[in-house]
């Protein structure tokens, strides 16, 4: 395989140039698409008119955008010159810009709209590195003053890519000269962590880090030629780019979307897509949009509904058993399972084909007729969402890595998904896990994860002592995440270490999964457990409003407005019923474990605010905005 992201590439648009590259909406809102042989001449442009506008090789250039066709061109343009990119999305604060930027140097920074300019003008005082800004979309007059105040040299994409065309018919050959030059050792881009434990850490991650994992995830997450794939998350998060580098890499289609319940599903029919890469939030909201107009059609077809999603899960569960695809830590006496088994299994088998013929086509039928499976990443899949697309016949597998592992660890393969695991490790990473003292553990024992090989990135910018902090002296790259293995060498992933809630009396609570099974009722949307250093646990909760609402309604609970009916007793006691049903002993959660208090919180978790770009909770966030509300319930 190639040294670089941009010969890969290359390699691509010479073996395959008609196949279409990239796939997006032109100004009519119609989809159009551009060729590989057409996106290479692009990249090419790209990075021949930043040479030709002063950047020079491992200069750090700015990307404040979210996904796009453009987002890629520039992207491999800046990669082609030996450039590394430093991205973030268009949801970054004003500070975080200031310290991304300011602390990576950058001289450069591409943007998407006027906003992003607008943020980055307001802020010139602190980039004393910064000489000029390239944007997407076109200005408004108070930014082009502001840039003439600031001194700072704004410059449209397409200019960018004429100046390319230029000095590459002045300068024969020099840009394909640069893109040779490029090595596997390369810093590729400085991607700041998403700050779910406070304030960012660069982390290097040089082309060989997501080279790497091309191999081996070919096989697991495959796509043929001219097949696409359904792309919806911010592509400055490393997850979502190696998506695009892996459908890249097999000549695949990357069609843009929005993670918004009406594109996306309307984007579903029209583009007929194989694949689609998601965090566990969008199948969530998947899965609830499919409850939510069952419950409303209601009558029969709802009952019908609820009885062959109940079969068909019962029937996976018991397919599961028998013939191992579940996680196994030890033996799992399998004749005595199919002596029990095999009857009711072959006695739920045709209530399962008919509630497919009734039902399950129809919900498949939403996401196109070609959908081969969603790849879940990013974040944990709840297992109830897990198993609901798997017994109605829509395969989700799920993915684990971090953003210091470039970021794929392991993942699911579509060919033979383990439920209950990410997968083993993908070729060229080592996996083990150890306990307090560094002593690697066997199977079916938990302790805390460490990773090695290809994928672990270079360091975090100039943080020589932050890294020294997560790398061990034998080369191990400590996660901070609680794991184990199974027989089999699959990864199943048990909690955060930093995430740990130690309660006075000493007890240690994973969070995560009765924050799991809470988010499972259809009531609940989002919820936070607390308890550090407390007596017992608490949570915060995001109410499904429609859900309230329509219960409030179908029940005659009388209120003045959404505050006034959250504040009701009925609706306090339906979340009290919907709590200690869900975290009891029944359901394998221990006593210390079960939730003593709750409030709820009106308004929904919001990126930026309390969930970071990839949707994921920041704890540390929660605990200063609901301050008071936190200390009342502990009170």
């Amino acid at each position: 395989m190639q040294q670089t992201l941009p010969r890969i590439l290359r390699d691509i648009a010479t073996k395959y140039p008609e196949i279409p590259a990239q796939c997006f909406r032109n100004s009519d809102g119609q989809f159009i698409s551009l060729s590989y042989r057409d996106l290479y001449s692009t990249v090419l442009d790209a990075g021949a008119g930043l040479l030709s506008s002063g950047v020079k090789r491992g200069d750090r250039i700015g990307i404040i955008s979210d996904n796009r066709k453009e987002w890629q061109q520039i992207d491999m343009g800046i990669l082609s010159i030996g450039a590394i990119d430093v991205p973030r999305g268009c949801d970054a604060s004003p500070k975080d810009l200031e310290y991304i930027l300011s602390f990576s140097e950058s001289s450069v920074v591409v943007t998407e709209n006027s906003t992003q300019v607008r943020k980055i003008l307001n802020i010139k005082s602190k980039l004393p590195d910064l000489k000029k800004i390239i944007y997407f979309t076109a200005l408004n007059q108070a930014e082009i003053e502001k840039a003439k105040e600031c001194s700072v040299e704004l410059i449209d994409f397409n200019d960018i890519l004429s100046r390319g065309k230029v000095f590459r018919l002045n300068n024969p050959g020099l840009i394909e000269a640069e893109v040779d030059k490029g090595q596997k050792n390369d810093i590729a881009g400085i991607i700041f962590t998403s700050g779910t434990t406070g304030q960012p850490k660069g982390v290097m991650i040089t082309h060989g880090n997501f080279i790497t994992q091309l191999d081996e995830l070919d096989e697991r997450i495959y796509i043929n030629p001219g097949e696409r794939a359904l792309c919806v998350l911010p592509v400055w998060h490393v997850f979502e780019r190696l998506c695009e580098y892996v459908i890249m890499n097999q000549a695949g289609v990357i069609c843009y979307s929005k993670p918004v319940g009406s594109i996306l599903l309307a984007d579903f029919q029209k583009l007929n897509p194989q694949l689609m890469p998601a965090v566990p939030r969008v199948f969530e909201a998947v899965y609830d949009g499919v409850n939510r107009t069952m419950r409303k059609t209601g009558g029969l077809v709802y009952a019908l509904y609820k009885f062959f999603v109940a079969v068909a899960i019962l029937h996976s569960r018991i397919d599961r058993k028998l013939f191992r695809k579940n996680a196994r830590f030890g033996p799992d006496h399998l004749i005595f399972w199919w002596i029990v088994l095999v009857l009711p299994w072959l006695a739920l088998y045709p209530l399962k084909l008919l509630g497919n013929a009734l039902v399950f086509t129809k919900i498949r039928a939403k996401l196109g007729n070609s959908f081969r499976a969603g790849i879940s990443g990013g974040g944990a899949l709840p297992p109830a969402i897990d198993e609901f697309f798997w017994a109605v016949g829509i395969k989700v597998v799920e993915g684990y890595g971090l953003t210091e592992t470039a970021p794929v660890v392991s993942v699911r393969p579509i060919a033979a998904p383990i439920f209950g695991t990410v997968g083993s490790p993908i070729r060229g990473v080592q996996a083990r896990v150890v306990d307090q003292n560094g002593i690697v553990l066997g199977r079916a024992r938990q302790g805390a994860l460490q990773i090695k090989g290809g994928t672990v990135m270079k360091g975090y910018y100039r943080r020589d002592d932050l890294t020294e902090k997560v790398m061990t002296i034998d080369g191990w790259f400590d996660t901070g995440d609680i794991a184990m293995f199974t027989l089999n060498d699959e990864i199943v992933l048990k909690g955060r270490l930093k995430d740990t809630i130690v309660l006075r009396g000493g007890e240690n609570v994973e969070p995560l999964p009765i924050e799991m099974k809470l988010n499972a009722s259809r009531f609940v949307n989002a919820s936070c457990v607390l308890g550090q250093d407390q007596r017992y646990l608490a949570a915060l909760i995001v109410p499904q409003a429609e859900e309230i609402k329509n219960y409030a309604a179908e029940n005659g609970i009388q209120y003045a407005d959404y505050d006034d009916l959250l504040r009701n007793e009925e609706i306090q006691k339906l979340f009290e019923g919907e709590i200690s049903g869900a975290i009891n002993a029944k359901n394998g959660f221990k006593m210390f474990e079960r939730i003593n208090k709750f409030t709820l919180i009106k308004k929904e978790f919001e990126v930026g605010v309390e969930l970071s770009a990839k949707q994921e909770m920041m704890r540390y966030r929660l605990n200063e905005i609901y301050k008071d509300k936190i200390a009342a319930m502990f009170e």
